[in-house]
């Protein structure tokens, strides 16, 4: 089973505690309720209790009986539904005929009075909860009658549902709102976190100046400074070993030239060379081609690597911008396709960086994939895509990440052949198309034939932070 997230843990944390602290609260307040009332209204049935028996006292007399018994009986006060049973030797009248009777009640009160003591005892009358009580009376010289009084409690107990019922529903409500506080509280204590893992994502895509804001909190304060600290240290570094690539790439170039006029001379004099020292030159004058080329692609990969890389924009007809450098990419005749309603769609680029772009892609399926066989133009509401498409053996699903990494070619880059490559010419392509803000990807082609896809997406309106 996995485990919840540190924000749902906490959601969950508070919403789990206000639950069991309303319950809580819900139960003391009902045992309380409960008991305060039903101690109230048995301190008000022993007072009219006394009462009642202050005034049989006055009426009561040994050979009383019949209608008289049921006179007074009747006269005794009934508050708040009391029931009253007054027995005087063999006699005995209820002021309720039928539903307050000497067999309801319980014997143990019974014998209790008998005895010549109080007492009071709660059960069930007629199905509803009920007090009763029970004191001896002085009749004359004799001891033999005795009051039971009957005080229905079911009012209680309607009152105590209906307060179960509303603090149920606020133990709900407090749970409830204990979860959205949970969330708030999560939120705010993730902040952080979600910044560091924004700023952190900010820097794995090249921005390496992004640094965290530092929280007025004193102890998330330190998980800022260590996080730029250490954010400082990597950029350092990384401008660092670009710059020693780019002062390297510098250093070859003079060495580069004077290789190359050289060479030119060995080509001017080719034909009076031996055939083997002619096969030795065309040999230095291919490598020495790949040298150059893996010079130049250093010098402007280091640019993106020291964050001095900037955006030239222009407003192009992006149509006929794909048209002319697939022109000058290839000499094919490459297809390029595009939907008519696009013929005066514009768009704000760097020209040097896209034109670069479409020459690597061009020269990539000519290297690899037996020559590209269309490129498309598309728009897609908020984006534009350029694609083009080769006829070759495809790219492998475990391949299509990192054949944009630095000097990796694939499976396919192995062979040499006539290839020219250095292995930068896609690691260019994502970096150009990453400063527009875009990004690239390799697919199958949609038509299903053999072949595969690289699609380049800008976005309408470019990164305005990239540009110069």
């Amino acid at each position: 089973m996995q485990r919840l997230g540190l924000r749902a843990r906490i959601t969950l944390a508070f919403a789990s505690g206000g639950l069991i602290m309303s319950t809580i609260l819900a139960g003391a307040t009902l045992y309380l309720t409960r008991q305060n009332l039903l101690t109230q209204r048995e301190e008000n049935a022993i007072e009219l209790l006394a009462s009642n028996q202050l005034t049989l006292s006055q009426g009561l007399t040994a050979d009383i009986k019949g209608a008289a018994l049921e006179s007074l009986v009747q006269s005794l006060s009934s508050a708040q539904g009391t029931r009253s049973i007054v027995k005087v030797g063999s006699n005995s009248r209820s002021s309720s005929a039928g539903s307050f009777a000497l067999e309801n009640i319980p014997a143990s009160l019974t014998q209790l009075v008998v005895s010549g003591s109080p007492g009071r005892m709660r059960t069930s009358l007629d199905g509803e909860p009920t007090l009763i009580l029970g004191a001896p009376l002085k009749v004359a010289d004799t001891a033999s009658a005795q009051h039971y009084e009957a005080v229905p409690l079911g009012d209680i107990e309607t009152t105590l549902h209906s307060l179960s019922y509303i603090l149920v529903g606020a133990s709900a409500v407090s749970a409830v709102l204990s979860a959205v506080l949970g969330i708030w509280t999560s939120r705010r204590m993730l902040r952080p976190l979600a910044e560091a893992s924004a700023a952190a994502e900010a820097i794995a895509n090249g921005k390496l100046g992004t640094r965290m804001v530092a929280p007025a909190d004193r102890d998330l304060a330190s998980l800022a400074a260590s996080f730029n600290e250490m954010a400082g240290a990597l950029q350092e570094r990384i401008e660092r070993d670009a710059r020693f690539a780019s002062e390297v790439s510098h250093e070859l170039r003079s060495p580069l030239m004077t290789l190359t006029a050289s060479v030119e001379v060995l080509e001017t004099r080719r034909d009076e060379l031996p055939e083997r020292a002619q096969t030795a030159v065309d040999l230095l004058s291919s490598d020495l081609e790949r040298f150059k080329q893996l010079v130049e692609d250093l010098l402007e990969i280091s640019r993106f690597d020291v964050g001095t890389a900037r955006l030239n924009l222009d407003e192009i007809n992006l149509v006929e911008f794909v048209r002319q450098a697939t022109l000058r990419a290839s000499d094919r005749g490459i297809p390029v396709t595009y939907d008519p309603t696009m013929v005066h769609t514009y768009i704000r680029i760097d020209k040097r960086r896209l034109a670069r772009v479409v020459q690597n892609l061009i020269d990539n399926a000519a290297k690899y994939g037996d020559g590209a066989t269309r490129v498309e133009v598309a728009d897609r509401g908020t984006s534009m895509q350029i694609a083009v498409e080769d006829s070759g053996t495809g790219v492998p699903l475990d391949e299509r990440i990192v054949i944009f990494d630095r000097f990796s070619r694939g499976g396919a880059g192995g062979r040499r052949g006539s290839d020219t490559g250095v292995g930068l010419g896609l690691a260019l392509v994502s970096e150009h198309i990453r400063l527009h803000g875009g990004r690239v990807w390799v697919e199958d082609r949609p038509d299903g034939e053999m072949g595969a896809r690289f699609v380049v997406e800008l976005p309408i309106q470019p990164d305005e932070d990239e540009t110069e």
